[in-house]
């Protein structure tokens, strides 16, 4: 899911969508001989062992319309009811920020039986919304109704959880062993991952070849610069025939979102944040150093020489990916490599650029979480819902809403895992949005992972890394082989692995925390206007008062803030 922040209208909910589904199987993870989707029974009732109520759950999504899948087939719908006897109902709508969705909700007290919101870690901006309603008694304390859980029981365990979601989303000191948010995504074992995820810029092979570069060469801004000025004299041309641009946005657009890895040397700390400790060890904000004014000059200068495209800070997301896939870009800022238009490697990953403070070193994260979910006070039998998260949390969840129907859309093998079927992975290329309607993960709609999308480890459960490799490895050869020429195996083998806080998980410890965050707002987007500056002088004047703004709201405090919680072990920032 993408982690763009979203506006949500208070309007009448217009979307709603049928959501369920879910096969059993009464077989360990990971399958076994005698596995089967076939769900088991309780004699002393008939009903399957995964029978929780014969109800309707209603839930109401607090995320990006582009984020919600919807129009799940009926017979996915048919078989959840079967197995749970749950109704499965989720209302999204068209919105431009979820924040604000998320604030007019819980302000209207008219919630169903639960919500989802977006949640990477506890300094993302919904955290003291949700906070503030926690301690003003809106939602239910999930502690007690967890406890017994075959899944989300693992959550109470000491160990499986990151610090950041144990102690500052979930258990929260002052919530003495309480919990009002469930914090999803978590990873089954720390370090696993489910790809070999290559992100970052990307240069068209055709371009790097012509002008015999190897894009893994390309270490800094001033390279960059260098070759960006080869691409504009080399006359190069998209798919329509026309004079590319050497610099392009993200795949997914700007849209006042400024793109770090592209600029890393001139970048200080993570580039949501910006916070990352100087030479002398202590932890600073970018706005103290030279690097915000050498980033302006830079892509001032790329600007004034035609290098880069000159609505790059703001082009919206379809203008930018319709340019990615027509080759309008020698350089894309920012991509991944699982992105199906370079199936065909067209695009290879540049650099990646150096770091601040020396040469790139890959940071990883030992666990991470995204999204969360909250039981409103006012939901009746909310031990209902506890129990759909976590049918949907196991194997016999997952293989519903990841892969669908056994015998519709995939067979078991021997040791119970599925193989997918040919045919439903040909429909899901030749036709995405017929496949979609299908309506599980696999083929692009993940309705279950709301509720059910953590303690991932799909290759524990099903014995395959990504969807549909068991039967076609060929599927997601290309960024496995991306990968292996970025040198990602390696650059795992020496990453950096944290496991902690990232800096505005504490801002609301500071007693002036509210205008601190606007000002590093207003801070980010300082920068971005200084580069459309008439002149240096003027960008200056830009961030003089930015930095005045954050001074006044206390920026000294919370650096000082900062470096006492890095003192503790139990509080250790993550500035990388």
């Amino acid at each position: 899911m993408s982690k763009r922040w979203v506006k949500w209208v208070t309007m009448p909910l217009a979307a709603s969508l049928l959501l369920a589904g879910c096969e059993s199987s009464s077989q360990p993870a990971g399958g076994g001989d005698n596995a089967s989707s076939t769900p088991s029974t309780t004699a002393s009732s008939g009903k399957p062992a995964t029978w929780i109520a014969d109800r309707t759950i209603k839930g109401l999504l607090f995320i990006d319309s582009d984020d919600i899948t919807k129009d799940i087939n009926p017979e996915i719908a048919k078989k959840l009811k079967e197995m749970t006897g749950i109704t499965l109902q989720m209302d999204g709508v068209n919105s431009q920020h979820a924040i604000d969705g998320l604030i007019a909700g819980l302000a209207s007290n008219d919630l169903p039986d639960f919500i989802v919101y977006y949640l990477n870690n506890s300094g993302r901006q919904e955290m003291p919304v949700i906070l503030k309603a926690a301690k003003e008694n809106m939602f239910t304390d999930l502690t007690p109704l967890i406890k017994g859980t075959k899944i989300y029981s693992k959550y109470l365990d000491d160990k499986y959880l990151p610090i950041d979601t144990k102690n500052g989303v979930m258990f929260r000191p002052e919530f003495n062993g309480s919990s009002y948010f469930v914090h999803m995504n978590i990873q089954r074992e720390g370090g696993y991952e489910e790809r070999k995820y290559v992100g970052g810029p990307f240069i068209r092979k055709d371009i790097a070849e012509a002008l015999k570069v190897d894009p893994r060469t390309i270490k800094t801004t001033d390279q960059v610069y260098e070759l960006a000025q080869k691409i504009k004299d080399g006359n190069f041309k998209d798919k329509n025939g026309k004079v590319i641009t050497p610099l392009g946005p993200r795949y997914w657009g700007n849209s006042n979102h400024e793109n770090g890895p592209l600029f890393n040397d001139m970048t200080w700390g993570a580039t949501d944040q910006h916070f990352e400790k100087n030479k002398e060890g202590k932890i600073v904000h970018e706005s103290k150093t030279e690097y915000p004014m050498k980033r302006i000059e830079f892509v001032q200068k790329l600007l004034k020489d035609k290098l880069m495209a000159p609505d790059y800070y703001a082009m919206q997301e379809n203008k930018a990916t319709e340019g990615a896939i027509n080759g309008s870009f020698g350089i894309i800022g920012d991509m991944h490599s699982y992105l199906d238009f370079n199936k065909d490697m067209s695009y290879l990953p540049l650099g990646p650029i150096n770091s601040v403070d020396g040469s790139y070193r890959m940071s990883v994260d030992y666990k991470s979480g995204s999204l969360a979910w909250s039981i409103p006070k006012t939901t009746k039998n909310p031990q209902d819902i506890v129990k759909l998260a976590d049918f949907l949390a196991s194997r016999e969840g997952k293989l519903l809403w990841q892969y669908g129907l056994e015998g519709r859309d995939f067979t078991l093998d021997a040791k119970g895992n599925p193989l997918v079927k040919k045919e439903v992975l040909e429909l899901r290329n030749k036709d995405p949005k017929a496949a979609m309607e299908l309506g599980f993960e696999g083929v692009g709609n993940s309705w279950g992972g709301y509720l059910g999308s953590t303690d991932i480890n799909r290759l524990g459960d099903f014995g395959e890394m990504q969807y549909g490799d068991a039967v076609s490895p060929e599927a997601n050869a290309t960024p496995l082989k991306v990968a292996e020429y970025w040198g990602y195996d390696e650059k795992k083998k020496n990453a950096i692995i944290n496991d902690g806080y990232r800096p505005l998980s504490f801002i609301n410890e500071l007693a002036t925390g509210n205008e601190l965050k606007t000002a590093l707002t207003n801070y980010n987007e300082s920068v971005i206007r200084a580069f459309y500056a008439k002149s240096m002088d003027e960008a200056q004047k830009i961030l003089d008062a930015s930095k005045k703004q954050l001074q006044a709201a206390g920026l000294d405090k919370f650096e000082e803030l900062l470096m006492k919680k890095d003192s503790d072990p139990k509080t250790k920032v993550i500035l990388k």
